[in-house]
């Protein structure tokens, strides 16, 4: 019987790439949902200090709802750093000029707020629409069959 604690290292991480569709889902469920998988949550080997998440790539972030009076009361803040500086936008116009920022300022409120957490956000990728990018990476992990399956299930 081995009385020692497993303790997860950084090569034994298997990284994976997931997608997350947010076209009518509400805002904040899709953002609990991917800081899960970005922290690596789900595994039974998560471990609080470490990096051992996945990468997870979100579509359709233009399409995301919210609830309630949200869209019309929602004010996003950012200042410049500068006296004066401060800049308020509202989530209607944020929707119509970055969509993925929405998404992202959610997430970044659910990681945590330090080095580890700043690693953890290079792992989201957020785009407005249902193109992205790494579709390469997401396939790697599948196998050739189960990607082409996919595939050929997406378009008929």
């Amino acid at each position: 019987m081995n009385r020692k604690t497993y303790s997860l290292s950084s090569k034994d991480v298997e990284v994976r790439w997931h997608v997350v569709d947010a076209a009518d889902r509400t805002l904040g469920r899709i953002a609990t949902e991917v800081s899960h998988l970005l922290r690596g949550k789900y595994r039974p080997t998560y471990t609080p200090h470490m990096d051992n998440g996945d990468f997870v790539v979100v579509i359709n972030a233009g399409k995301v709802r919210v609830t309630g009076a949200k869209s019309r009361q929602k004010i996003y803040y950012s200042h410049s750093g500068y006296p004066g500086g401060l800049t308020e936008t509202p989530y209607m116009r944020m929707m119509e000029r970055h969509p993925e920022r929405i998404l992202q300022a959610a997430i970044k409120g659910m990681i945590p707020h330090n080095r580890l957490g700043r690693k953890i956000l290079r792992h989201l990728k957020v785009y407005a629409g249902p193109e992205h990018p790494h579709e390469a990476q997401v396939n790697a992990g599948k196998g050739e069959e189960k990607a082409e399956a996919e595939k050929a299930e997406a378009t008929a």
